[in-house]
């Protein structure tokens, strides 16, 4: 709830779609199987009754107000973990990392030791 990782699976192709990788990792079976509600932008879209998304917004028609006010509420609650993203996004070496996926979740799995020690001490 705080932005905090958690939890980092291990890396794809920059080619594989989001929910492809959910459902690899088990991700998506765990959001069914656990009386949790789930936050998830549109690329998650199909992945369950417990996953929320955004609605959708069709070129050419606009929104009824409350699919807007909906979609508000969403990302509001939602910018905690989208603030994490950036600053995954922001370890200076997964910024260019130009090598094979394993090695990539070798360092993010390290940098995400280093912060957990550091925020727990």
């Amino acid at each position: 709830p705080d932005g905090t990782p958690l939890w980092f699976s291990r890396a794809t192709p920059g080619r594989t779609h989001d929910l492809t990788a959910a459902r690899a990792h088990g991700i998506v079976q765990a959001c069914q199987t656990r009386p949790t509600l789930v936050l998830a932008d549109r690329a998650y879209q199909g992945a369950g009754a417990t996953v929320r998304t955004p609605y959708h917004h069709h070129h050419h028609h606009e929104q009824p107000e409350h699919y807007q006010q909906f979609n508000r509420y969403h990302a509001r609650l939602r910018a905690p973990g989208e603030r994490a993203f950036a600053q995954l996004k922001s370890w200076r070496p997964l910024r260019r990392a130009r090598c094979p996926t394993r090695r990539i979740s070798t360092a993010v799995q390290a940098i995400h030791t280093l912060l957990t020690c550091d925020n727990s001490g």
